[in-house]
């Protein structure tokens, strides 16, 4: 997660907050019941002890081990095949509805229905940033939903979720997937529109007030942080270090889970327990954090990548380089096994802890916000964890017993440590998670990389993140057979608008040195709203949340086709474009037009560009003002914040 500068430079614009929904909601009333049972149906509240603590279990017949990182987990080798199999026919439906001249899509997908591995493997990431990123990506992810109202007209792109194949989130994308995930797969529209008396999405009321509700979730600004400490401390009285991000977790499940409390009983490993997860109707999950070693403040491209998917945590690599069972990671494996003598521990992933993970650079939030908003006992209980832990460990969340103590020890760097420190998985700047997604073992053709950054002055992306995955990919000490195509430097992408408009990277495979995917890059951009809010900015109303999801919405569909008219066309030649090298199929020439247009041709412009300032690429949204109340409270938060990122900067 990245922005503090961009955030410093740009604190005291506050956006005003008046707009449309993503897409006019003409549905009836049955269409609408179902969808509040969608959104309240959710993953399993199974941790054992029925609350936040983890707690023993009996081991299964077959006690959990590691492994190491070599193949695919059995379990995802399994469902798999059940999930391809489950992408051929909304993908036949959505190729033919993007509508490539001169091509048949539905006999193309017919004739290799048998075999799915030759069609095309699909992969979506939303980057971090903040409320920006969630906001921005979950734009993108409604357009590419057929179950968004009118998705499925010309121009639009619905269907392309239900044909892809993984899902990955990042901090602020790691909060949207989480949440998607964590309410029953639960579409955009379902979430921004919520339900009765939920406070899910309902992001006027900031995580440091709590939700304002009348329904399931109603409590007080007292009760709420002495639920989320209550809650915590139960965790901590079980035997478990905590954290700060155990609260910032906790607090980011009020606005996430659609569930009293915000579900704390809800883990990440039941996503694969649910019925849509194991009968492979929907994507597989990723959410992505580094290792930072306690005691140092530097988290580098060398750094370890950890992943989470609801069957495992881990790293593909060479270091670590092995997996645990999501399930039990609150177990105390050693040399990659549990104790005879000892039982297995549960319930340590919880959902919100796992989120929390992935977005620890938000700890500062808690740590900064003036005292007037957070209980005296609750600063208090921050200030004993940090002269406990240190205060150059505020930011890392506490994964003890380390999973991996005692495994690989020729090669892992915590080895010999009982402790695993994780930290915000946008730090060693690849803020767009691409890591699960390119590993060689998944095979993934053609990644849609959402890039909701805030790299630049005015808090747009300019690439950074996308160029940190290719130099970490040339670095032979720890890109383990992982392949990705050539990136510009970030002053191209300025100078040739590659970071105004969609651009395809690594369109020819013959060029490429390994199994690359074909990167669509998708920057957020100013079509219709300035989405280009603060990475810390702690509250958005309803108006605002919405134009910024239209706005992504925009970005995914450059305007409903208004910008161009063949966008569609040309998103589903880069989903082909492996498969058809694959199959032996000629390009059609309407992709070979699209080709030519959007991917990169190898020029470069690396002079220092001009201060970046984008104009509105389609008509502005009016919005009405926040109020002076808001404008206060955010005042008093921007105030904080740039302490903040001076003491983060120092």
């Amino acid at each position: 997660m990245k922005g503090l500068l961009s955030f410093v430079a740009s604190a005291a614009a506050l956006n005003a907050c008046n707009a449309a929904i993503v897409v006019p909601r003409d549905a009836s009333p049955e269409i609408l019941a179902a969808e509040t049972v969608a959104l309240a149906e959710r993953a399993f509240p199974n941790s054992p002890s029925g609350g936040y603590a983890p707690a023993a279990v009996d081991c299964p017949s077959t006690r959990p081990t590691i492994r190491l990182a070599n193949s695919l987990s059995s379990s995802e080798t399994a469902w798999l095949p059940i999930r391809r199999n489950a992408t051929i026919d909304p993908m036949a439906r959505w190729l033919s509805r993007m509508n490539i001249s001169g091509f048949d899509a539905t006999s193309y997908i017919n004739n290799h229905r048998n075999n799915a591995s030759a069609l095309p493997n699909i992969g979506i990431a939303a980057s971090g940033g903040g409320y920006r990123a969630l906001m921005n990506g979950a734009g993108f992810l409604a357009a590419a939903d057929n179950r968004t109202n009118n998705a499925t007209n010309t121009g639009q792109i619905g269907g392309l979720l239900q044909a892809t194949t993984y899902l990955a989130g990042l901090s602020g994308g790691g909060w949207l997937v989480g949440s998607i995930y964590t309410n029953n797969f639960s579409s955009v529209q379902t979430l921004r529109d919520g339900s009765k008396g939920s406070s899910v999405w309902k992001f006027g009321n900031s995580i440091f007030e709590g939700p304002d509700s009348n329904g399931i979730q109603i409590l007080s600004t007292a009760d709420y942080f002495n639920t989320v400490s209550d809650e915590v401390s139960a965790k901590a009285k079980a035997g478990f270090n905590t954290s700060i991000t155990d609260y910032w977790g906790r607090a980011l499940s009020f606005q996430l889970v659609n569930a009293t409390d915000g579900g704390p009983a809800y883990t990440f490993s039941s996503i694969a327990d649910s019925d849509n997860f194991k009968n492979g109707q929907i994507p597989m999950p990723f959410l992505v954090a580094d290792e930072r070693s306690p005691n140092t403040a530097i988290v580098s491209l060398n750094s370890t990548v950890y992943e989470f998917n609801p069957y495992e945590f881990g790293s593909w690599d060479p270091t670590t380089y092995a997996f645990a069972p999501t399930k039990y990671i609150g177990s105390n494996f050693t040399a990659g096994s549990i104790p005879s003598s000892q039982r297995c521990v549960a319930g340590f992933d919880q959902s919100g802890y796992v989120m929390g993970t992935s977005s620890t650079l938000f700890n500062q939030f808690l740590l900064q916000i003036n005292s007037t908003s957070i209980p005296t006992f609750l600063r208090n209980i921050f200030t004993a964890i940090l002269t406990d832990i240190g205060e150059d460990n505020d930011d890392i969340a506490d994964y003890t017993p380390n999973p991996f103590y005692g495994f690989n020890n020729a090669t892992n760097r915590n080895a010999q440590s009982h402790q695993l420190t994780l930290v915000d998985g946008g730090e060693d700047l690849q803020n767009i998670p691409l890591y699960p997604l390119i590993q060689p073992n998944r095979h993934v053709d053609v990644i849609f990389a959402i890039d909701s950054s805030a790299d630049t002055n005015y808090n747009w992306p300019n690439g950074t993140a996308l160029v940190a995955t290719y130099q970490r990919s040339l670095n032979a000490t720890i890109e383990n057979g992982t392949a990705f195509p050539a990136i510009p430097d970030q002053n191209t992408f300025v100078n040739l608008g590659l970071n105004t408009r969609p651009t395809f990277f690594g369109c020819n495979a013959s060029n490429m040195t390994g199994d690359a995917p074909l990167i669509v890059y998708v920057p957020n951009a100013p079509y219709i709203y300035h989405s280009n809010v603060s990475t810390f900015d702690p509250s958005y109303n309803n108006t605002e949340r919405n134009a910024i999801i239209q706005n992504g919405f925009d970005v995914a569909t450059m305007g409903n086709g208004t910008l161009d008219s063949q966008w569609p066309t040309c998103m589903a030649c880069a989903v082909l474009s492996r498969s058809l090298t694959r199959t032996g199929t000629a390009v059609p020439a309407a992709c070979q037009t699209c080709f030519t247009r959007y991917c990169w041709n190898g020029t470069v412009a690396s002079q220092t560009p001009g201060v970046y300032e984008p104009g509105f690429k389609l008509a502005e949204i009016k919005v009405s003002a926040a109020s002076s109340q808001q404008i206060a409270k955010t005042g008093a938060y921007v105030a904080a914040f740039v302490v903040a990122a001076a003491v983060m900067l120092s």
